[in-house]
């Protein structure tokens, strides 16, 4: 994709996510990112709403440079110091706290497109004593295809550096258990990450983590969700017509 038709893809990921009746995101919560194909990434500048976002709102940043900063043991002062440096234009504005987030989820969690939002109904069970356990069991086909048979979480971090070196670690330790990069992050008290490899694939992970916390929820006040055996959700994962629609929905327009 040119650099235009990222920056557009991405204006529209953001709105789509900051739709104020879909209660993914209200006010300046929430962030977005897509790799370029230079080693940059372009990011939600810090305090802008997806669902206002324009492209004055987006702010290309140095890979590589991010992610040589997350080791290190920066002040507050320093990591806004740090923010505004990684930046491959002075002129764009100071990228989201948590582009160290997303540079790992770019790099290691091996996305091309990245959208974090506070889901009411997500955030109504990962604020529970349920935390992200509940995800951990599935109780339909249709997350185990548009969100992946395994997801990762996070217990509470403090957002920005903290979380980013606790979410390293996650990614590592996913990968290192089932081969491959998660397509949901869960961050425990505080939201989901959608590792995607489009912009309708981060929203269609969404839509779908929506309709999986509406489904618990509902099933949890009637009693207790009836979950899928490991056996079953394997099955679904692997079968060749699920692979052939999850590739479909996730190169359709958002």
């Amino acid at each position: 994709m040119s650099e235009s038709s990222i920056k557009t893809a991405l204006l529209e990921l953001s709105h789509a996510l900051g739709e104020e009746s879909r209660q993914f995101a209200l006010l300046g919560e929430g962030n977005t990112s897509a790799l370029a194909s230079d080693g940059s990434f372009w990011v939600k500048a810090s305090g802008s709403s997806l669902a206002t976002l324009r492209e004055e709102d987006l702010s290309e940043v140095d890979l590589e440079g991010v992610l040589s900063l997350i080791e290190q043991p920066l002040t507050e002062t320093e990591i806004e110091a740090a923010l505004r440096a990684v930046r491959l234009n002075e002129q764009h504005k100071k990228p989201s706290v948590e582009t160290f987030m997303h540079a790992l989820c770019l790099s290691i969690g091996d996305a091309t497109w990245v959208g974090h939002t506070h889901t009411v109904s997500v955030n109504q069970l990962l604020c529970s004593k349920h935390g992200a356990s509940i995800f951990k069991r599935h109780v339909l086909p249709d997350a185990i295809v548009v969100c992946g048979r395994h997801v990762a979480s996070v217990p509470y971090t403090n957002p920005g550096l903290d979380l980013a070196r606790a979410v390293k670690q996650a990614l590592l330790g996913f990968k290192a258990q089932h081969g491959y990069a998660p397509r949901v992050l869960l961050l425990e008290n505080h939201g989901p990450v959608a590792l995607g490899q489009s912009a309708k694939d981060v929203l269609n992970i969404m839509l779908m983590l929506d309709k999986w916390a509406k489904i618990l929820l509902g099933a949890l006040a009637a009693g207790e969700p009836a979950f899928l055996s490991d056996e079953d959700a394997d099955v679904i994962h692997a079968r060749l017509d699920e692979a052939y629609r999850r590739a479909a929905i996730r190169e359709e327009r958002a």
